[in-house]
């Protein structure tokens, strides 16, 4: 049986998560805490990289969430979540690069300043702009606030659904919080969406990677 490493806050690792449970890929959960946990000799013989998500299937290691994905979309192809036509894949892989290159890391401050570390207020309004001009963007696209569930769906839903923590106001994106409502109500969302008690148990060694960042 596929075996998946994950911790309840991680967004990379939620977003496979997502994707096995809505392909129905029968898996293995294996919790890390990240309190020190993903640095043991057993899980760096694994990952040398010391993070999640890792999918182990039969004899293949699979790191990086993208990668595991794309691996999960071709291996288990049934319940697609890329669309046949070429220029929606295009679409779905372009929000996807957005979300991983650009928009995640514009968080990577808002989290600091959110756990306690010391932000300068550029740094921080910078991120903040940069954020809403991704929202800016997304709102405007059809293929991301349509019908059909894809990839793009996972991989921009489990970040965009985190930006109000950081005190950016969704009223300006009606299109956006409607479509967060459709996903919020789906099952594997509703599953793998970490409960309060969790994050503030996280908290703590959240604070201790990212001053390492």
């Amino acid at each position: 049986m596929l075996k998946f490493y994950f911790a309840p806050l991680s967004i990379n690792a939620r977003r496979v998560w997502i994707a096995l449970l809505e392909k129905q890929i029968p898996f293995e959960p294996i919790l890390l805490n990240l309190d020190g946990d993903q640095c043991s000799a057993e899980f760096t013989k694994i990952n040398p990289l010391q993070r999640v998500p890792v999918v182990i299937d039969d004899e293949l290691i699979l790191v990086e969430s993208l990668a595991i994905l794309d691996y999960l979309e071709a291996q288990y192809p049934a319940t697609a979540l890329l669309p046949h036509d070429v220029n929606a894949i295009a679409i779905v892989r372009m929000i996807c690069m957005i979300c991983l290159t650009d928009l995640q890391p514009a968080t990577i401050p808002l989290t600091k300043q959110l756990v306690g570390l010391p932000v300068e207020a550029a740094t921080v309004q910078t991120a903040q702009q940069r954020i809403i001009q991704i929202l800016q963007f997304f709102e405007g696209l059809d293929d991301l606030t349509g019908n059909t569930f894809t990839l793009a769906d996972i991989v921009a839903g489990t970040l965009v659904s985190s930006v109000p923590m950081f005190g950016i106001s969704m009223a300006s994106f009606p299109k956006l919080t409607a479509w967060l409502e459709r996903l919020s109500a789906r099952e594997s969302f509703q599953q793998t969406a970490p409960s309060s008690d969790q994050i503030q148990a996280a908290l703590p060694n959240l604070k201790k990677i990212l001053e390492t960042r």
